[in-house]
């Protein structure tokens, strides 16, 4: 498959993807933990069926230590019992906030509530953001069908 566009060509594409690349950049930088970070990218990743982001996404959350049983499991989480609550709070979460057209309401007051039990204000702040941000990029990704899932090394876009 070849990809729609070359962002790698375009001047307002690589201005945009500058900007992208430093709200990731902020994000990896919060309090929010990057394990649980990896989790919640890659489910929405996976809702979204971004091949790309599900292939960076996996191999970073192995680089940072996680295993390959919880990295099976993430799209299954509900049924599992290898995440605790804290995280089983992050992605509910990011379900919700990337299923909004299938939710009329978007995220309910009580998946905000259980999120809130387990992360502070700033945590709360970057988890939001990372979720529009991974939404963002899927499609930006999905759109253009960007070819190169499976060819990511953790670190690559540093």
């Amino acid at each position: 498959m070849d990809a729609r566009l070359n962002y790698l060509s375009s001047p307002i594409a690589g201005k945009a993807a500058k900007q992208f690349m430093a709200v990731g950049r902020t994000l990896k930088g919060s309090a929010l933990p990057a394990l649980t970070q990896e989790l919640v990218a890659l489910r929405v990743s996976q809702i979204n069926g971004c091949a790309i982001c599900i292939d960076m996404h996996t191999k970073e959350a192995g680089a940072a230590g996680e295993t390959s049983v919880r990295l099976n499991l993430v799209a299954a989480w509900r049924e599992a019992t290898v995440f605790t609550e804290a995280e089983r709070a992050a992605l509910e979460l990011a379900e919700e906030g990337t299923r909004v057209a299938d939710a009329a309401g978007g995220v309910s007051d009580e998946v905000w509530a259980n999120a809130a039990k387990h992360y502070d204000d700033e945590q709360l702040t970057t988890l939001v953001i990372l979720v529009s941000f991974m939404n963002s990029v899927n499609r930006l990704n999905i759109i253009t069908r960007q070819p190169c899932a499976g060819d990511y090394e953790p670190g690559m876009f540093g």
